[in-house]
């Protein structure tokens, strides 16, 4: 699968939250994500591990009860199952690849 850069396609995950899942094969899905300065993704997990990278802004990660403030170029590694969130000190965009393939991230 190949994908061109396009500023379509992007989900409100919620208030000041989006996602686009960019390109995905048979065992990884990579998707970018548009974060606004003073939002929250609230504590969550799933099954899939999350590898991400911050292109620009700046982040506050909790991985598992551990913070981290990350800036651009900076990057993480969630395991599968542990429960994490993020504060969005300023307007950031994130990409992250999940193994195995979230099947609810797949655009039908």
């Amino acid at each position: 699968m190949f994908s061109k850069q396009s500023s379509h396609g992007y989900i409100t995950v919620l208030d000041g939250i989006q996602r686009k899942t960019v390109v995905h094969g048979d065992n990884t899905l990579m998707t970018e994500f548009l974060l606004k300065k003073g939002r929250f993704l609230p504590f969550h997990k799933h099954p899939e591990e999350q590898t991400g990278y911050l292109v620009s802004g700046k982040i506050k990660l909790n991985i598992g009860g551990d913070e981290y403030e990350a800036g651009p170029g900076d990057s993480w590694v969630i395991p599968g199952g542990t429960e994490h969130g993020a504060d969005i000190i300023e307007d950031s965009v994130a990409v992250e690849v999940f193994a195995p393939v979230r099947e609810d991230y797949i655009n039908k």
